[in-house]
């Protein structure tokens, strides 16, 4: 197997909201759309966000009226800190504030306009050894 490209699909109810939020405040940019579809692209994100909007008749039955719930969507960045400050600038609620664990990593979250989770994040955290 050669995997040539990887994306990860979020069911949400409103599309263009998490696709906006995206574009807005992380730089991604929409790849294609349609009616209830959106595939979001970065360079250095290393994967397609794509947002479905719930109740599509195309998925399958079972996970038609799933919402992307319990997922963490995580950018690994280089100026955590910068980003932080950048977001609270743009009005950005942060809705976990920038904690520091034992095994190095440093995050924060946010959430999109749909309750999805975006987190960054950086190893630069003192680490126990």
């Amino acid at each position: 197997m050669k995997i040539t490209s990887s994306a990860v699909s979020l069911n949400v109810e409103d599309v263009a909201a998490s696709s906006s939020f995206l574009i807005n405040h992380f730089g991604f940019s929409e790849a294609m759309a349609a009616d209830g579809f959106a595939s979001l692209t970065r360079d250095d994100a290393g994967m397609n966000v794509i947002f479905l909007r719930r109740g599509l008749p195309t998925l399958p039955d079972d996970q038609r009226d799933d919402h992307a719930k319990g997922l963490i969507l995580a950018f690994e960045v280089d100026d955590l800190e910068g980003e932080l400050a950048r977001l609270q600038a743009e009005g950005v609620t942060i809705t976990m504030p920038l904690t520091a664990e034992e095994w190095g990593e440093r995050a924060f979250q946010v959430r999109d306009p749909n309750g999805v989770i975006v987190q960054l994040v950086d190893w630069n955290g003192p680490t126990s050894r």
